[in-house]
């Protein structure tokens, strides 16, 4: 790397599973690209996730709440006043693609699919539904070399679906970047405040929501899952602040010992660690599921209304994912979840079977017995 290298900006102003997606392009150009300046623009309320990355030299906070459009002008003079040598996004929405093309930036990345894609200096496809996964997708915008098959897979990652009690072979990790995955640095201060709940030996964690009720495991069936496992094993309610009520809701129906609810206690690095120690984290397709990811914490994915092939499926080394144990004609019924069921009966949640989340913490035993 020559001294003076360019400064390059990722920007990714969507969700935290987005932001924590797009953290394996940090790793992959703090790896391939040493020393060069990275920063990265994410929405407010998400810099967080970012803060203790060493990789990244300045995150640049877009606040879409308050007055979105003239900050969204003010972060246009800032990236080119930075002179960026390259900028990239992520997202396909205009307004992102606005701030790409107008950047100033020598190399103008992002996908064809943007509205502002035409003063781009490199497109590169997105597609969803071919398994290809979202991290594939994203370090595609950056890799020069054309990608390998899919199917190859990463290290020793053995994913598979627990359907009917069967497990069947499913490759998740479709990484063939030299391994990339995404990566969280919890602080210290993360690292102490999940301290105390993560010694006392083995535990799981649960994160019972989403944003989307589709895409939420119901509580009825959390309170089956709740009362099958081991009655030895705390478990800990994870989520945000939004979250604490229907956490607190749950705990109370389920009467569990051991049974403690942290949503909104916990910062999202600090959840991540306390998930990392977990004998097993259950999780829906949400962004929980992601953190697992980034600090490759054992996880148990539940698929509801949405399918691992549209590319957000878990990448850590042990992943087990979820689904309804046939097939449903109405499944998938949309990319994003719904906030109802479209046709009333929600069976792709429904009929989901409490043995086969067991199965998978029977696996996640089996296999941290054969790390030790």
């Amino acid at each position: 790397m020559p001294a003076f290298a360019p400064a390059t900006l990722l920007i990714q102003t969507a969700f935290i599973g987005d932001v924590i997606l797009a953290t394996a392009l940090v790793e992959y150009l703090a790896a391939h690209e040493p020393g060069a300046p990275l920063d990265v623009l994410v929405r407010r309320g998400n810099e967080g996730l970012l803060a203790g990355n060493p990789h990244i030299r300045r995150v640049l906070i877009w606040d879409k709440k308050d007055k979105k459009y003239p900050n969204l002008l003010r972060l246009l003079r800032q990236v080119r006043q930075a002179k960026y040598g390259r900028v990239v996004t992520l997202q396909r929405f205009a307004s992102t693609g606005f701030l790409t093309a107008f950047s100033g930036a020598a190399e103008r990345v992002g996908f064809a699919e943007n509205p502002f894609s035409r003063f781009f200096t490199r497109r590169e496809p997105h597609v969803i539904g071919d398994g290809t996964h979202e991290v594939e997708r994203n370090l595609s915008l950056i890799k020069n070399d054309k990608l390998k098959s899919k199917n190859e897979p990463v290290g020793d990652n053995n994913n598979s679906i627990i359907a009917g009690g069967k497990g069947k072979s499913f490759n998740s990790s479709f990484l063939i970047f030299n391994s990339t995955k995404p990566c969280l640095y919890p602080t210290p201060a993360d690292e102490a405040a999940a301290a105390p709940y993560a010694a006392v030996g083995e535990y799981i964690c649960l994160a019972p929501t989403s944003v989307w009720f589709t895409k939420q495991y119901p509580e009825e069936k959390w309170l089956e899952l709740l009362a099958a496992l081991p009655p030895h094993l705390p478990v800990y309610l994870l989520g945000g602040p939004p979250d604490t009520a229907a956490c607190e809701q749950l705990a109370q129906a389920a009467g569990r010992p051991g049974l403690v609810n942290l949503s909104g206690k916990l910062s999202l690095p600090a959840s991540a660690a306390l998930m990392r120690g977990a004998l097993l984290n259950y999780v829906n397709d949400s962004a929980p599921l992601h953190l697992c990811s980034a600090v490759d914490a054992p996880v148990c994915a539940i698929f509801c209304s949405t399918v691992p092939r549209f590319g957000f499926g878990p990448l850590s080394t042990f992943s087990r994912v979820v689904e309804h144990p046939g097939p449903l004609a109405c499944r998938p019924c949309g990319l994003h979840g719904h906030a109802r069921c479209p046709l009333g009966h929600f069976r792709c949640a429904l009929e989901i079977e409490t043995p086969q989340l067991l199965a998978a913490l029977a696996e996640a035993r089996a296999w941290r017995a054969e790390a030790v």
